[in-house]
């Protein structure tokens, strides 16, 4: 055992046991422990404690773990064709291990994450598909479309549930639709200038949103399901409040049209892309600029950030995909492979993302960091 006094500054690393997850089985690495004690007087010890393996992995499992993050430096992209026309949107479920892709062709194609396998292709909607999201709980697919109509579908059986007519008075497209994290509304945005609240359970209208001069591109909700926010052609992001639709705040930054947006999983920062090939960051207390992200060559089509909210991805016009770190703006990494435009992007784990590309290429592709 080393002793010292707590005031020294001489004191050894802690070595921990360390976890890696490799093809869904834990991997022992380390069985050492560094156990900290203390003795009278302000004194401290250090003893190595040796343990068996099996005790060393029940052990570590309580234990913070150390993954390194992706440096996305060896990227091994999968290719998967299937839709006709271009891919406007991609939605993950983690819960059954699939993703979605909406597309120009006005089919959804639910796909196998690890596989790559196509599983069915949903068809209903009479123009091209613009957006679909997973409710919380997996069980569930909302869908939307240039015909105006928000389609709900049975994941499990793969058949519809409702079609709800999102704007019955003039068929304007519904560019976008998402579940909020409580699983209890749908909320959607259109071309109409509006964004819609729907009763998820009965498909009931709740609340109709009024204030952007043109039309709505997207629309995120908070992880606490209590904010709406909007981004438009009229270049203003607009925070709403989800319960009673009343408008919270107006943001201005984006010199054209804004076209994507996302909260940070823990609700602090709200990204927003845009035609003028920034993507910006915002304090989501106080709304004002954090920083601005530059290095995309043409528009911002698609934001998402990582699980931990360490990483923000985007997709462009510009045919690429950029990783950012956060916490700096700093670009980690740019992925190239796409023959077109992409349009979408979504982290399914911290290592694996999956995107969409517009006309042109048509493909949906699986991007793993293998580092």
């Amino acid at each position: 055992m080393a002793i010292w006094d707590k005031n020294s500054s001489n004191i050894e690393q802690q070595q921990i046991p360390y976890i890696r997850k490799k093809s869904n089985k834990r991997v022992f690495i380390s069985a050492s422990f560094t156990t900290l004690v203390t003795l009278s007087g302000g004194i401290y010890g250090c003893a190595e404690q040796k343990i068996s393996e099996p005790q060393a992995i029940e052990e570590s499992i309580k234990t913070p773990q150390l993954v390194a993050d992706p440096t996305w430096e060896h990227v091994e992209i999968k290719p998967l064709s299937g839709h006709a026309e271009g891919i406007w949107s991609v939605a993950i479920n983690r819960e059954q291990n699939l993703f979605a892709t909406a597309s120009e062709d006005k089919t959804i194609k639910l796909w196998n994450l690890e596989t790559g396998e196509l599983i069915n292709t949903l068809k209903g909607h009479d123009r091209a598909v613009l957006s679909v999201s997973f409710s919380p709980d997996g069980k569930q697919l909302a869908s939307s479309s240039k015909d105006g109509i928000i389609k709900v579908w049975n994941v499990q059986t793969q058949t519809l549930i409702r079609t709800v007519d999102a704007n019955p008075e003039n068929s304007k497209a519904v560019r976008s639709v998402v579940y909020s994290p409580d699983g209890m509304k749908i909320v959607n945005s259109s071309w109409d200038n509006t964004i819609k609240i729907w009763n998820a359970k009965t498909g009931e209208l709740i609340h109709t949103l009024t204030g952007h001069t043109k039309g709505v591109f997207a629309v995120a909700v908070s992880p606490d399901s209590q904010t709406i926010a909007s981004v438009s052609q009229d270049k203003t992001i607009k925070i709403w409040n989800l319960e009673t639709g009343e408008l919270i705040k107006t943001i201005e930054g984006h010199t054209d049209n804004v076209r994507t947006v996302a909260f940070s999983p823990d609700n602090t920062i709200l990204a927003t892309g845009s035609v003028d090939k920034t993507i910006k960051l915002w304090n989501t207390k106080t709304y004002e600029l954090i920083n601005t992200l530059s290095g995309h060559s043409k528009y911002i089509n698609s934001v998402a950030f990582s699980a931990n909210g360490k990483t923000l991805v985007s997709a462009a016009e510009d045919k690429t995909i950029a990783l950012w770190n956060v916490a700096d703006g700093k670009r980690i990494r740019t992925l190239d492979g796409s023959l077109a435009g992409v349009n979408s992007v979504a982290f399914a784990d911290p290592r694996t993302i999956v995107s969409g590309s517009a006309a042109g290429d048509d493909k949906a592709r699986v991007w793993s960091d293998r580092d």
